[in-house]
Formats: structure tokens, sequence, C-alpha cells
């Protein structure tokens, strides 16, 4: 079924529709479109942004793994370095600092009315994009391969079975949860 979703390109932008819908939705419905949270949590005042992603990434690690021990799906991990990581946050942690919020959550705050996040965000993120066009073969040549690790994946790295990572790291993101909890925060 997933192969034949994954060919039919008619169907392909419907299907992302959606899934961005329900993903806005549920970024919203978490509190994590509001810019006094996000705030909260570069302060390490509110937890809710933290809580929100573990979350996230607890279902989708168990999730994938279990779909591609089913043989179900593929993964088809990029390539990385070093340098583009180190570009990338940076300039990802300062408008996430900037404006108080990420990509997803700016479209999850347009779509809630926030005009701060449509004039800073969308305007930022298309303003960044065009920079970033523009200056992108001086820094493919001097920053983006620097440091290349390739595309494999912390259970290849490790030459380990898939869920002898992804166990270990839903506990501890478990146990971080239950932690902040059990703090309050």
């Amino acid at each position: 079924m997933l192969d034949s979703l994954r060919s039919n390109e008619r169907v392909q932008p419907i299907v992302g529709l959606f899934i961005g819908i329900g993903f806005g939705f549920l970024l919203q419905k978490g509190g994590v479109t509001r810019y006094d949270v996000i705030v909260g949590q570069l302060l390490l005042e509110d937890f809710t942004v933290f809580k929100v992603m573990a979350s996230a990434v607890i279902t989708g690690m168990i999730g994938v793994h279990l779909l591609r021990s089913l043989g179900m799906v593929r993964l088809h991990p990029k390539p990385g370095s070093w340098g583009s990581s180190a570009l990338g946050g940076l300039v990802f942690g300062a408008g996430f600092g900037l404006l108080g919020y990420c990509p997803g959550t700016i479209a999850g705050a347009v779509g809630q009315g926030s005009v701060d996040a449509l004039v800073g965000g969308v305007g930022g993120i298309l303003f960044g994009a065009g920079i970033f066009a523009e200056i992108y073969p001086k820094l493919e040549e001097t920053v983006l391969k620097r440091g290349e690790f390739g595309d494999a994946t912390f259970p290849e790295i490790l030459g380990a079975n898939c869920w002898m990572v992804v166990i270990p790291a839903v506990l501890i993101l478990l146990a971080l949860l239950f932690w902040i909890e059990e703090m309050g925060l």
C-alpha cells in the first residue's frame, strides 16, 4: 500500500497536505505555536516544547523502525557533514531565538492568526531562502561539505541491531519526560 502511495504523483500532494494539516493541528493543540511557550523553553522555564518533541521522537523512532522491521518501509538517510549541521544549527537557532518560532511552529502560528509569525516568520524564511540560494555555490565549496559523515545511521555506525539503539534511546527520553513532570517543569 505504501509503495502505491509513494509512486502515485497525483496523490502525493494531497497526502502531504493532510499530513501537514494534522501536524499543524497537533502543534497548535500541544501549545507549541505560542510565542510565550517557545521563549519559555529557551529560558528553561517551560518544557512544553521538549515534551512535545520528545514524545514525537519516541513515537517516530518506534513507528519507523517497526515499519522497517516489518518490511513496509525503507530508510533513505541523506548524507551529511559537520559543516552543514553547524551552519544549519546556527541559522535555525538564530531565527528560533530572535523570533520565537521554528519553521513548523511558524506555519501553525500563521494558521491560528499570529501576525508576527506571518510577517517575521514567513518573511524571514523567504528572505533567508533567497540569500541561501544566492550564496549556495560558495557555501558548498567552503562549508557544507566540510567533515562529511555520509548517510550511516547510529545502528549502522555501532554495528548493532536497530532495536539495540531505539530501546535505550526511548527509555532515556521517557525517563527525562517523567523527571521533568516530577520536577513540575
